[in-house]
C-alpha cells in the first residue's frame, strides 16, 4: 500500500505520465466510482485528486473511508482551476518555453 496514484483528466494525464507517476484518467461522472474503487483496492497509500473532476474527493469518499486510515486523499488543482479567466494560458506557455529554452515558438 505504498503505491501512488493520480486520478485526473485526460488533459492532465499526459503530464503527469510524464514526470513518472500512476495515472487513472476519468470524466467528472465516474470519477465518484473510480475514486471508490481506487480506495477499496487497497494498493494506494494516496490518493491525488484533480479538483476538476470531484472538486471535493474527500467528501465524496466519506462513505468508503469510514474506519480506514489509507489511503490519504490530496486535491490538486486541474488545468482550469490553476489559472483564472483573466489569466492567459498561452501567454503564461509562452513565457515559460522563452525562459527554458531562450527564444520564442509559436503555440
Amino acid at each position: 500500500m505504498d503505491r501512488i496514484v493520480i486520478l485526473c483528466s485526460s488533459e492532465s494525464a499526459t503530464g503527469f505520465r510524464l514526470a513518472g507517476a500512476s495515472v487513472v484518467e476519468s470524466s467528472q461522472d465516474q470519477a465518484g466510482d473510480q475514486l471508490a474503487e481506487l480506495i477499496r483496492s487497497n494498493r494506494y497509500g494516496l490518493i491525488a485528486v484533480d479538483q476538476g473532476i470531484l472538486e471535493d474527493p474527500v467528501r465524496a469518499s466519506e462513505r468508503v473511508m469510514r474506519g480506514r486510515t489509507l489511503p490519504i486523499l490530496v486535491p490538486i488543482s486541474g488545468v482550469a482551476q490553476s489559472f483564472s479567466a483573466s489569466q492567459d494560458l498561452r501567454g503564461y506557455l509562452g513565457r515559460l518555453v522563452r525562459e527554458t529554452i531562450g527564444f520564442d515558438i509559436k503555440l
